[in-house]
């Protein structure tokens, strides 16, 4: 990815006011800022009005991948599946995830054409495999056993989308991935402790027989972190000093979440 090819950051300081935008689902704002929790350089974010992060760019460094979550997922994918090809990916954000393997076959739903629009604008997405419209529906749709992995990192304000963690939509997904497939959840949550996180586990394991949970470590018990969870048909393999600081956690059980 070129810098060249996305508005530059003297640019974008200049349009600021103008890059703050609705959709029928979010508000959006992207701005550049010296400072991303805590590192100081030159970032480039986007944010939806309930200051939920989706995404965010070292302009230093474009191919750098600045947050946790994603790189611990990108390992977990090279790690249990390395020749994967087949990626379903619900929840665009600026297209990290499906911009880091351009050679693989992604396709990716985005409930809003508006985030798909700025992560071309503003963070040089060029990939032409975005689908707009609700990620469950679009997922049925798709062929039996086709996929290597299902990625789930769709929020809204108020968290993962019910019917995108019930026991209907761990269904579909297990009829769409191959039998070397994999479900990787990026969750928000209290860890351990979680009983929405626990209801999670608990539904996602009536249709996967292996479940691997990791998490951020939190200063406090009531802290939310990023929380991720992958399911499959098979053992999982990680290694610890590539999880991006994830460390392995125990879920409990909890109730079973139904459409």
């Amino acid at each position: 990815m070129n810098i060249n090819e996305f508005l530059s950051y003297k640019e974008i300081d200049h349009l600021h006011s103008q890059l703050h935008t609705s959709s029928n689902n979010h508000e959006i704002t992207v701005y550049d800022t010296t400072e991303l929790y805590g590192e100081k350089g030159a970032f480039r974010v986007m944010q939806f009005s309930n200051h939920a992060i989706q995404g965010a760019m070292d302009l230093n460094h474009p191919e750098r991948i600045v947050f946790e979550y994603p790189r611990a997922i990108i390992h977990l994918m090279e790690c249990n599946a390395p020749s994967f090809e087949d990626v379903f990916l619900i929840g665009h954000g600026i297209g990290t995830i499906a911009g880091h393997f351009p050679e693989k076959r992604f396709k990716v739903a985005e409930l809003d054409s508006e985030v798909v629009e700025l992560s071309r604008r503003c963070f040089g997405y060029s990939q032409d495999n975005v689908m707009i419209g609700d990620g469950r529906q679009i997922l049925e749709g798709e062929e039996p056993q086709k996929y290597d992995y299902i990625i789930l990192d769709a929020f809204t304000a108020a968290g993962t989308p019910r019917h995108l963690i019930s026991r209907e939509f761990f269904s579909i997904a297990h009829s769409k991935l191959n039998s070397e497939g994999y479900i990787l959840m990026n969750l928000m949550g209290k860890g351990e402790n979680d009983p929405h996180i626990n209801a999670i586990y608990t539904t996602l394991a009536k249709e996967f027989t292996y479940i691997k949970s990791f998490s951020l470590p939190s200063e406090g018990a009531a802290d939310i972190q990023n929380i991720i969870i992958i399911g499959g048909f098979k053992p999982i393999h990680f290694q610890a000093r590539q999880m991006a600081d994830f460390n392995e956690i125990q879920l409990g059980q909890g109730y079973l979440i139904r459409d």
